[in-house]
């Protein structure tokens, strides 16, 4: 199955299409991502590369990451 992620698409449906990702990126720094009704709220607007601007992570190293997981990172169009 091929994964496919968007550093643009909101973490509210990244989580919903994959939800093994939520351990992987509170692990890199997204430590807020597992407080109550937090995916639920903020998630919706929130993405990947918003989340690594706010919390001054290398998302460089977050694409390295994934893609060793077995994810493909798509540029949204």
């Amino acid at each position: 199955m091929l994964k496919e992620i968007k550093l643009d698409q909101s973490l509210f449906t990244l989580l919903d299409q994959y939800p093994d990702l939520i351990d992987v990126l509170y692990d890199f720094g997204f430590t807020q991502i597992k407080l109550p009704g937090m995916i639920q709220s903020a998630g919706r607007f929130m993405t990947l590369r918003k989340g690594c601007e706010m919390r001054k992570l290398d998302i460089g190293v977050l694409v390295n990451m994934l893609n060793k997981l077995g994810y493909t990172i798509k540029e949204s169009q």
